[in-house]
């Protein structure tokens, strides 16, 4: 090899090593995570969604327009369309789709309750309705 051409090379490799972090790996866009916890998924299937109702009327206030399922690979469907969703720990939130930054606290192992803008719990509960998948 002309000795040019070594040092094309050497510059060019040069070059490279100093654009690539230590770890080999290049450094994409993150999204934001949830604060803290572990990821996981709710149960799939359908979840109703509704308000406390009082002791004159019904217990519960269904509202169909909340109302979603859950299937598989974090993703969900609503009468408006489908996208996705991250669960970090007890936080929910759906990241894309009709429902995107709509935020969820588990309640226990099939029920979710509504966050405010805020962050702050609402009264609207969603409950998975028995048969699951």
């Amino acid at each position: 090899m002309k000795a040019a051409h070594i040092v094309i090379l050497t510059l060019t490799a040069a070059i490279i090593a100093g654009t690539v972090p230590a770890s080999g790996q290049v450094e994409t866009a993150k999204a934001p995570m949830p604060p803290e916890g572990a990821l996981g998924t709710m149960p799939h299937g359908e979840y109703r969604c509704a308000l406390p109702g009082d002791a004159g009327g019904p217990a519960t206030i269904e509202v169909e327009q909340e109302n979603f399922r859950i299937s598989t690979a974090s993703r969900y469907v609503s009468d408006m369309g489908s996208g996705t969703y991250i669960m970090r720990g007890n936080d929910l939130e759906f990241t894309r789709g009709p429902k995107k930054g709509e935020r969820f606290t588990r309640m226990g192992d099939n029920q979710l309750r509504k966050l405010t803008d805020g962050g702050d719990p609402s009264n609207l509960l969603c409950t998975r309705l028995p048969g699951g998948r």
